[in-house]
């Protein structure tokens, strides 16, 4: 199974925790696993897609990680400027656009706040799942099967420790072949 994981962080150099994931994915693909991990903010950091190579490198992969820190309950605005650009109708949605049917789309996150506010009855009243749910519609829209996220909660005070164990964890999950699907109502 190819994994192509997409890292959209604006400040990967001021970055702790999608820095040391993205390590991991780079390692894991070193090691010899099928992952490719490509820096879209490096890659486009004017905003200006090459919407023809990333169809491309879509097209290879089985997986589509889109892996970022959660801003305001949300995601940087590279991500939906990329699923703008490259998720284009005729290509992959409308009746002719099924390019990306049948692969498998994934979302590695990463709050700031800690898990327990990722709640109903936490103090956002919203799980992570919750907020996420308009990256589920897009992958219902294009035919992929929305996977459940890699969640990494509480990155402002998460320690040294913690954060390599989650390290290994993402490393583990980006290279499991048998993710379990997110449903509806989870």
């Amino acid at each position: 199974m190819t994994t192509t994981v997409l890292v959209f962080h604006p400040r990967m150099d001021a970055s702790r925790v999608n820095a040391r994931l993205a390590r991991a994915a780079e390692d894991a693909a070193a090691a010899g696993a099928d992952v490719q991990v490509r820096r879209l903010y490096e890659l486009y950091p004017d905003f200006r897609i090459d919407v023809e190579a990333e169809k491309r490198v879509l097209e290879a992969a089985d997986r589509i990680v889109l892996q970022f820190p959660m801003y305001w309950y949300s995601c940087p605005p590279l991500v939906k400027q990329w699923e703008d650009d490259v998720l284009e109708h005729g290509w992959a949605y409308g009746s002719t656009g099924t390019a990306l049917h049948g692969k498998e789309l994934a979302l590695a996150v990463s709050p700031g706040a800690p898990a327990a506010n990722y709640d109903h009855e936490g103090s956002f009243h919203y799980t992570v799942t919750d907020l996420l749910r308009p990256f589920q519609a897009t992958s219902n829209l294009i035919g992929t099967r929305f996977l459940k996220p890699f969640v990494t909660t509480g990155t402002l005070t998460l320690s040294d420790a913690d954060l390599e164990a989650q390290a290994a964890a993402y490393a583990a999950w980006l290279t499991d072949a048998d993710l379990e699907e997110l449903g509806t109502f989870e």
